[in-house]
C-alpha cells in the first residue's frame, strides 16, 4: 500500500498540473476559490480546506486519466488525495497519517464497488461520486484517528451528502468533472462533524432506507463481499492508472486498434469496424450510437468507444491531444468512427474484468481481429515506476511546468510519506 500511496500522489499531482489551465478548472477557480493554507496543485496561492479539495478534485479526474479500479468502476484517488491532502495541511498531520488516511479511503471505495455491482450505474449515479463522500469521510477519519464510533458517524453523515447523477454523457456537460471535488469537501465535512459528537445512521448500507436502496434501487446487496478479507486483503493495491485519458473500459479496445495497425492494417481499405462488448456498458460509452460516433466536443468523445477506436487505428494513441477539438472534429476521425458499431457479447466479465475485441471488414472481404482481456495499467499488466513517472512529467509538460519543476515536486511527492508535518505548498506554482 506504501507503493499505491506513492503513485497515487505523483499520479494526482501531474494530472491537477495538466488541468490547471482548462476552462472548467478556471471556472471551478473563480466560482469557489477562498483564501486559506492549503495547496491548489499547480496554482499559486493557498486556499481554503473546501476549496482546495473541490478545485483539486474537479483538475485530477477532469480529463478522466485518473486511477481506476477493476470492480467498480470508480476513481478513489481523485476524491482521496484532495480530501486527505487538504486536511493534513490544516491539522498539521505527519505523512504517515496521510498516507493511512489515503489507504483506508481508497480501500472503502473499493469495497463498496462489490456490494451491488453495475446496478448504481443503471440507477443513473456516478459510483465515482456517491462512494467518493463516504471514501472521503473515511480516509480524513482515519488520519484524524476518530475514535471507531466517531468513524462510524462520519460515514453515516457522509451518505447524505453523496450525489452525483450521469446525465453528463448525454451532451458532454461538465459535471462529472466536479463530482470527485465535490464528495472530497464534503467527505471532510463528514468527518469533522463526526468528531464533533454529531451523528449519522448506524444502518446507513442495510437499512431500510439505506445507502443502496437509494442509489442502486435495491434492498439487496453482496455485503459479505463488501467486509470479505477487511484488515487483511487491500483491494486498493489492486487500483490501475491509465495510459489512455478516457472512459475506462474504452482503453482495451484502443489497444486492440493500435495491434491491427501495427500488425499491418491499412486504415484506408477498412470498410466496417464490429465491436465485442458488455452489456453494463452499452448505455454509457455505445448509445446512442450516431451521438458516439459523432461526439460533440472532446469531453463526449471521452466516453465514445467508436471514437476511441478511431483514434487509436489513425492516431496510434488515445492521449490528452487526441480528446482536443482539432482532433475530435477532424473528419477523416469521425468518418471512421461513424463505421465503428457493436454487438453485445453475453459473457463479458465486466465489471470484473476489462476487456476489449474488435473486428475489422476491409473492403475486400477479409476480417481481420484483435482481441484484449485485460485492462493495460491494471493488476493483470500494472503500469511500472518509470511508467508512472514519465505520465507525471509529460502532464507536467502539457500544464506549462518545466522539467526542473516536475523534478522537484517528483522528489517532494515521492517524499512526503516520511515527513513529520505535510507540506504541499510548493506544488502550487
Amino acid at each position: 500500500m506504501q507503493t499505491l500511496c506513492d503513485a497515487l500522489l505523483v499520479d494526482v499531482a501531474g494530472l491537477c498540473v495538466a488541468a490547471r489551465h482548462t476552462d472548467y478548472v478556471g471556472a471551478m477557480h473563480r466560482a469557489s476559490f477562498e483564501p486559506g493554507v492549503c495547496t491548489v496543485i499547480g496554482h499559486a496561492r493557498g486556499a481554503s480546506l473546501a476549496a482546495a479539495a473541490l478545485i483539486n478534485g474537479t483538475a485530477t479526474h477532469g480529463e478522466d486519466y485518473d486511477d481506476t479500479f477493476e470492480g467498480g468502476p470508480i476513481h478513489a484517488g481523485a476524491v482521496v488525495v484532495p480530501s486527505v491532502l487538504a486536511a493534513a495541511e490544516v491539522h498539521h498531520l505527519s505523512g504517515a497519517d496521510l498516507a493511512w488516511g489515503m489507504a483506508v479511503g481508497s480501500e472503502v471505495m473499493c469495497r463498496l464497488c462489490s456490494v451491488a455491482p453495475k446496478k448504481v450505474h443503471q440507477a443513473g449515479f456516478h459510483p465515482t461520486a456517491v462512494f467518493g463522500a463516504l471514501g472521503a469521510a473515511a480516509g480524513v477519519a482515519s488520519a484524524l484517528a476518530l475514535t471507531p464510533v466517531q468513524w462510524m458517524n462520519a460515514l453515516g453523515i457522509a451518505g447524505s451528502m453523496a450525489s452525483g447523477i450521469i446525465e453528463y454523457l448525454a451532451e458532454g456537460a461538465w459535471t462529472k468533472r466536479m463530482h470527485p471535488g465535490w464528495a472530497a469537501q464534503a467527505g471532510y465535512r463528514a468527518a469533522r462533524l463526526a468528531q464533533e459528537g454529531f451523528t449519522g445512521p448506524r444502518t446507513l448500507f442495510e437499512g431500510t432506507h439505506g445507502f443502496f436502496h437509494a442509489f442502486a434501487n435495491t434492498d439487496e446487496g453482496f455485503f459479505d463481499d463488501m467486509m470479505a478479507g477487511a484488515g487483511e486483503q487491500w483491494l486498493a493495491a489492486d487500483m490501475a492508472f491509465k495510459p489512455y485519458a478516457c472512459g475506462t473500459m474504452a482503453h482495451p479496445y484502443i489497444d486492440c486498434a493500435r495491434a491491427l495497425v501495427k500488425d499491418g492494417l491499412d486504415v484506408q481499405n477498412i470498410e466496417r469496424i464490429e465491436c465485442n462488448t458488455a452489456h453494463g456498458i452499452v448505455h454509457r460509452l455505445w448509445e446512442p450510437l450516431e451521438a458516439k460516433q459523432h461526439p460533440l466536443n472532446g469531453y463526449a468523445a471521452k466516453f465514445s468507444i467508436p471514437y476511441a477506436v478511431a483514434v487509436g487505428l489513425l492516431r496510434g494513441d488515445a492521449g490528452l491531444i487526441e480528446y482536443e477539438p482539432q482532433v475530435v472534429h477532424d473528419e477523416q476521425v469521425r468518418n471512421l468512427a461513424s463505421k465503428v458499431s457493436y454487438v453485445v457479447d453475453p459473457d463479458n466479465p465486466y465489471p470484473n474484468k476489462f476487456t476489449g475485441h474488435v473486428r475489422v471488414t476491409l473492403k475486400s472481404g477479409q476480417v481481420l481481429e484483435a482481441g484484449q482481456d485485460h485492462f493495460r495499467g491494471g493488476k493483470d499488466d500494472p503500469m511500472s515506476r518509470a511508467d508512472l513517472h514519465q505520465k507525471f512529467f509529460a502532464n507536467c509538460a502539457y500544464g506549462g511546468w518545466t522539467e526542473t519543476a516536475a523534478q522537484a515536486a517528483l522528489e517532494l511527492l515521492l517524499g512526503m510519506r516520511q515527513s513529520h508535518v505535510v507540506n504541499a505548498c510548493a506544488l502550487g506554482q
